[in-house]
């Protein structure tokens, strides 16, 4: 029986048609799951998709991180389900607390839109499984509050263990610290990424296929775990 992938929509999400596109492609069964309903429907895993979830009134995701579903999220996230969040899905994890540091404006305080290199720092997580250590892949990037911030100790702790998983290369589009463009839980099963590699998931529409090594990998079988 193939994977069920859940992907969440939020008011004001915009990429969960093209995640749940993603994780099509890869060969798993994606589920819509509602931000009002606390039902995970029996999923394998969870994507916190893309967009301006609320509006991004107060804060990017601090509203989301109290959706009905986000509580259920969270404790299946405690009992190990592997959870990807991107862009504003990765602002959502900061704030629910399932991933250290915070998202904040651009350095230049301009929206960026464009194709972005990263290189994969690790491939032992539930989402990179399916690349090699230090692979370079161009995947977009389109965000306006996408500079990672962390203090020096969460740094030092995050690169210490392994825990940055793609960094920006030729160029740093936000101001991110030491280039980090996503990082995961102490576990590997939680990623969060500012970049889209739902967007990168067929060479005829994306600026390469290199995104689909992310929905590809959480087929793996030892990354998944029994639903909630």
């Amino acid at each position: 029986m193939s994977a069920r992938i859940g992907v969440i929509t939020f008011p004001g999400t915009l990429d969960d048609v093209d995640a749940a596109r993603a994780v099509t492609r890869s060969g798993a069964e994606a589920v819509s799951l509602w931000h009002g309903d606390e039902d995970l429907k029996g999923v394998d895993a969870v994507i916190v998709p893309g967009g301006f979830s609320y509006g991004d009134y107060l804060r990017c995701g601090a509203i989301a991180r109290f959706a009905p579903v986000m509580t259920s999220v969270v404790e299946a996230a405690g009992r190990g389900m592997p959870v990807l969040g991107i862009c504003n899905g990765f602002q959502i994890l900061c704030e629910a607390g399932l991933l250290p540091g915070a998202l904040v404006r651009n350095d230049k305080l301009h929206f960026v839109c464009r194709d972005q290199w990263l290189r994969v720092e690790n491939t032992s997580t539930s989402w990179t499984t399916r690349y090699d250590e230090g692979a370079e892949v161009l995947i977009p990037l389109k965000s306006g509050e996408g500079g990672y911030m962390a203090d020096e100790a969460t740094l030092d702790e995050l690169e210490g263990e392994g825990r940055v998983v793609f960094r920006y290369v030729d160029g740093n589009p936000n101001g991110s610290r030491r280039d980090i463009a996503g990082v995961c839980s102490a576990d590997g099963r939680i990623v969060g990424l500012m970049p889209h590699p739902e967007h990168a998931i067929d060479a005829l529409t994306g600026p390469s296929d290199d995104g689909l090594g992310v929905f590809l990998s959480a087929l793996d079988a030892k990354s998944l775990v029994t639903s909630a």
